[in-house]
This record gives C-alpha cells, structure tokens and sequence, in this order.
C-alpha cells in the first residue's frame, strides 16, 4: 500500500544538512576560469583578494571538493528558519485535475522572504571571521539586500546597498526593511560614484540593471579599507551556499521514495535553480539517476535562450573579472519588468556549462503569464509567491497539464523561493489589467552583443 504523502514534508532540526554540496565536483566539463579583465589569464586567489573575502576566494576557485563543512556559527543561525517544507501541492493538482504529482520546496519562511539568506549569513560570517568593517553588494527586487542586512545586522557588519533604481522605485517598502536593518540603501545606477556617474551620462533616465548596481558597489568595496563586495548569485560560492536548499529537498523526498521526473527553477543569476538542482544534478552527472531539468527565465530577458555562450563583464561598468556565461551583453539594460531578481544580463558560470553540454535544457515566459500562473497558484496553495520564482510556478503547470492530456503521472519538483507581499504594485498592475510584455528584438541584442569582449 502506498504511503500517503503529507501536505507538508518536515525534516528534523537535526536533518539540516551539515555540509554544503558543490556541483563542481562532479562535472566533467569544469566552469570555464574567471579572467582578469585587463590580460585575459584566470583571476588568483590574490587578483580576487580585494574583492571579495578570503575564505569566500577559496570557495569561489575550487572545482573539485565536493563538500565543505558547515560552520557552526552558520548553522546555528540556519536552525532559525530552517529546515524549510517541502509542500505537496494537492490543491493545485486538484484545480488542474492533472495526474501529475507536484511539489514545491518552500524558501519564504524566514523574515526576509526569500532563499538568499542560506547565502547572506554564510559571506557575512566570513566577513566578521576576517575582521571586516563591512561590505557593499547590489540588489534587484530586494531580497538579496534584505536578507544580506538581516546577517549584517546580526554579525555587527556595515551594509552598503545599492539597489536597481526601477526597483528601488517599485518597491519602496523592501528599501525600508533593509534600512530597518541597519543598511545603507542607493538608487543606481547613482552620481555617488563614479562608474555610476559614467553610466547615467551613457544612457541618461535609464532604469538600472543590476549589472549597474554590481559596478558601483565594487567599487565601493574596493575603495574603501576593511570592506569587501559579496553578491547575492551568479558566483559558484553562493551556488555553494544555496546547496542547502536541494540536499533538504532530496532529503525529504528521499523519505517517502520519492523520485521526481522534473525539476524546475527560476533562473536570473543562478542562486535558486543551482541551490535547488545541485544534489540531483550531482546524481546526473555521476551516472546514478536521470532528471529533466527545466531553467525558467523571463523572456525580457533571456540569456539561456537567446544569449551567446561567451565571455563577459558581469557588471555594466566593466570593472569586474569576465567570466564565461550565456549573456546578452554586460551592456544589455533589461525592460523594467517586475521579476527584478532575474533582471540580469548574463547566468552562473556553472549553470552555463551545464546547460552548454545538454544536462538541463531552458524556456522563457513572458510576465503577464507568470502572473497568471501566480494568481492561480495563490487561490489555492494559499502563498503568495514571489514574481521570480512564479516563472517556475509557471513552468510546473504547464508540465502539470501535459501530463493531462497524455495521462502520464509525472512527479514535479520547483522551487518557491519566496514570498510576494512586497511586490504589490506588479499585482497589482496584473490585476487592473495594465501590465505588458516586452520581448528584446533581435536587432538589440545584436547591438549588445557586438559589444562582448575579445578573448581569445
């Protein structure tokens, strides 16, 4: 007899994974090396050391430790809000009388609403551990500044944010949590520095990218003794970190035998999807077990789907190193669309040598149906989701309604990463029937991409 599956899956306190996993590890094909921007080597440990924090250096440049031992002080403070539920989501399959079996691994149970806190206290431990005064960083929609000012705040750090000025904007109540927390919060791109300075004079009324915001909070660190940037995604230390998120899930899954045929995220940078897949794409990479991987990216800004695999920037003022990436251009300014997390113009190193050898594959949606998809999950799994990880909600019912028209019961896992009580003005432009879809033409992402970096 089957054994019946709970609505939510819990794993015990002592269940939370007591070791980071790294994809790295197992990948044949390794991620192609950050290069220094200037002579096109491979970024050292000591090219990187200004920049980021040494111990986050060493993560960031091995490729082939599979597991890294959890700090204690970060687990501790893991145990707060996790481990986080894995959700079957019996209500939503019942709305679409669909065989499939759907579940979600949920990441908004925690104050700043979203997954990127696994990642925010692990760079601000190392921060304090390295006797910092602070760091700066960027963030799109807010939830990466949120949470990096919860852990700031938390280990006595300053926080400097610069955050994407439609963003800043659109969602005026994210800035004030962050400054609750003791964070410093800039519009950007912002006439405080000077990379930011260049851009506005570039593209004058521009809206901001987090591209922008990357180039002005490195500079920020970089110019200013006892601090170092940390970023939010894109980097294979926070795909590190957000490991967490996909060895709970298998964990629970692995409890009821549990296999699921799909595995879905939504993708800007890559903290979430990488964080989600990383123990099951480990199992695909050594052989043991097959998955159909889905990467979920608004079509406003698709750099899977319609980017070159290319080095780049991975910041619009072109101070940081280049790393190999699918990318429209570190020039592409993304529509001000209301998924502000994956408004960003290049993906995960990591990601994208997965995707580049066929382990993954990836679609894009346009927002007004990401909203729909959102609406409908909300009225009846009572979460509001967030607009970056509804792309995956969205993803996941169409898979969920092809398995209702051939019949197959397919097993479906996405990731929720967060809540959207702070998205309110996208909603509501979804419900008063106002919000419009903007696809990039071809001929502006050739303009971007004629802009890419000569490496040979």
């Amino acid at each position: 007899m089957e054994k019946k599956i709970p609505y939510k899956i819990y794993l015990n306190e002592d269940e939370i994974p007591k070791q980071w996993y790294n994809v790295r590890a197992d990948m044949k094909n390794k991620p192609a090396p950050l290069l220094n921007p200037a002579t096109h080597t491979p970024m050292t440990f000591e090219d990187l050391r200004p920049v980021f924090c040494d111990e986050l250096v060493k993560q960031e440049l091995d490729d082939n430790t599979a597991y890294f031992d959890i700090p204690e002080e970060i687990y501790s403070f893991y145990k707060m809000y996790r481990p986080s539920p894995l959700v079957r989501a019996y209500c939503l399959e019942e709305k679409l009388q669909t065989p499939a079996k759907i579940y979600y691994k949920f990441e908004g149970n925690n104050t700043s609403g979203s997954h990127k806190l696994n990642s925010a206290i692990a760079q601000a431990y190392y921060a304090k551990k390295q006797g910092l005064k602070g760091v700066t960083t960027e963030t799109g929609a807010g939830q990466w500044g949120t949470a990096l000012s919860m852990a700031c705040s938390y280990f006595d750090l300053d926080c400097k944010v610069f955050m994407v000025k439609v963003s800043y904007e659109q969602k005026p109540f994210r800035r004030e949590v962050m400054r609750t927390y003791g964070a410093s919060v800039t519009p950007s791109p912002s006439d405080t520095t000077k990379v930011g300075r260049k851009i506005l004079e570039k593209y004058p009324g521009t809206t901001g990218s987090l591209g922008c915001a990357i180039s002005e909070a490195v500079e920020v660190a970089t110019e200013n003794e006892g601090y170092r940037y940390v970023l939010g995604s894109v980097l294979n230390q926070v795909l590190l970190h957000q490991s967490v998120i996909g060895l709970e899930a298998k964990a629970a899954l692995d409890k009821y035998n549990i296999t699921p045929d799909i595995i879905i995220g939504c993708a800007g940078g890559g903290s979430n999807l990488g964080g989600l897949i990383s123990p099951f794409m480990g199992e695909k990479l050594r052989g043991e077990k097959n998955y159909d991987i889905v990467a979920v990216e608004p079509a406003s800004c698709p750099s899977f789907t319609r980017g070159k695999y290319a080095y780049d920037f991975c910041d619009t003022g072109m101070v940081c190193p280049l790393a190999k990436m699918y990318t429209l251009g570190s020039g592409f300014i993304p529509s001000a669309n209301h998924a502000g997390g994956l408004r960003f113009h290049g993906m995960s190193s990591t990601l994208s040598q997965l995707y580049h050898d066929g382990l993954m594959r990836a679609i894009s949606v346009e927002q007004t149906s990401v909203f729909a998809a959102a609406q409908q999950f909300a009225r009846v799994e009572g979460i509001l989701p967030a607009p970056e990880s509804s792309h995956a909600i969205c993803a996941a019912i169409d898979e969920a309604l092809k398995c209702k028209e051939t019949g197959e019961e397919k097993t479906i896992l996405f990731g929720l990463t967060g809540t959207g009580y702070f998205d309110m003005m996208a909603y509501q432009k979804f419900n008063d029937g106002v919000m419009t879809d903007y696809i990039p033409t071809d001929e502006e992402l050739e303009k971007s991409f004629a802009e890419l970096p000569k490496v040979d």
